[in-house]
């Protein structure tokens, strides 16, 4: 069987979506990526994956524009003649899933996040609710990453329920995460936030965390790890980034290729986002055994039993943030140690992606009958 699988960066495929793609080669089928070129396109070409490129862009919100997605992605369907697709990020998920149905090819697709667009009430929200209300129609299937995602296109009438799932996003590879051998507290004391410099992120929270926990705690470290991503309105600008580090309130660690070697490094991983599907970042810190301090959102609320693996803040709220870090900062070493394990507890018994493989499987072979 030829198998589609289309997101808005390869990067994304190759970081979130391997697994995936390796399970689907090994059972024997054909798998090609359907995405923007970049510098992950020929890993996945690497990996044995098929590569057709499609340009779009992840942020521009402009509708008119975007319906000519509709006939790139289409011909890319045509092109490539796939038995199923599988579809991410919002502009797969809506224009592809148009011109899956024009081509008469089955969609399986996957919200993994709502975001701006739920998030900002706005004319381009309104457009962009019309538009999941049509192209939901068409898909075989629609896997969400939390209920109240899930909750939230029922209430609005953008689904049809008997076509939903809720999976723990990607899940994570329990197999190659692993905490380290031995438990360290660092010193200084480290948090890491891992996540582009997004305002919806909740950085702007962090730092105002940092400042906080500093004037208390002067030697405690708080560093970022991620892309500065400029492009449109919700990305904070390098400028704003390079400030806050010359000040002392973010140490910038720019991006790596291994994040797990610089969680080890870190005490505790924090995402003050504002709402999520289920934020890898801290599927991956979970797995490393990291204690998780998180916004009590969806998404990020999955990922955290509040006392035990972490703590949950309030969103939007840089001082509860700080109280919430300053809890983990507070913990007895053994304490400590006690609720990283915990976290890699919860990322076995909850979000180990073996799971997520078997439910894409299923939803292949119910697709394609």
């Amino acid at each position: 069987m030829r198998i589609a699988i289309v997101i808005n960066k390869s990067w994304n495929i190759f970081n979130f979506r391997l697994s995936l793609v390796k399970a689907l080669l090994h059972a024997g089928h054909e798998v090609v990526a359907i995405a923007p070129e970049d510098a992950y396109s020929a890993k996945l070409v690497a990996e044995g994956c098929g590569f057709v490129p499609l340009t779009m862009e992840s942020k521009g919100t402009n509708p008119v524009k975007d319906m000519l997605l509709i006939r790139d992605f289409y011909k890319a369907y045509k092109k490539v003649k796939p038995d199923v697709i599988l579809q991410y990020t919002i502009k797969p998920n809506i224009y592809g899933s148009i011109a899956a149905k024009m081509a008469g090819i089955p969609t399986i697709n996957n919200v993994s996040g709502l975001g701006t667009v739920f998030i900002v009430q706005n004319l381009v929200s309104k457009i962009a609710m019309a538009l999941y209300k049509f192209s939901f129609q068409f898909p075989a299937k629609v896997f969400f990453q939390n209920n109240d995602d899930k909750q939230l296109f029922l209430e609005r009438k953008l689904v049809r329920e008997e076509i939903t799932e809720v999976i723990p996003g990607s899940g994570i590879d329990t197999k190659s995460f692993q905490p380290a051998a031995a438990f360290k507290r660092q010193e200084p004391f480290v948090f890491l936030m891992v996540s582009r410099a997004l305002y919806e992120k909740g950085l702007v929270e962090y730092v105002e965390a940092s400042k906080i926990l500093k004037a208390k705690y002067p030697n405690v470290r708080v560093q970022l790890l991620g892309a500065i991503d400029e492009e449109g309105n919700i990305g904070i600008k390098r400028s704003l980034v390079e400030q806050w580090a010359q000040e002392g309130w973010l140490e910038y660690l720019g991006t790596s290729d291994d994040v797990a070697s610089v969680v080890h490094g870190a005490d505790c991983v924090v995402l003050p986002s504002y709402r999520e599907g289920t934020p890898r970042t801290l599927l991956e810190a979970a797995a490393l055994g990291k204690p998780i301090v998180t916004t009590n959102v969806p998404g990020c609320k999955e990922t955290v039993v509040d006392g035990y693996n972490g703590y949950l803040c309030e969103v939007r709220n840089g001082a509860d943030l700080a109280a919430k870090m300053e809890q983990v900062y507070l913990l007895p070493e053994l304490q400590l140690q006690t609720m990283g394990q915990n976290s890699r507890q919860l990322a076995e018994d909850k979000f180990d992606e073996k799971y997520v493989i078997d439910r894409y499987f299923a939803a292949i072979e119910e697709a394609t009958k």
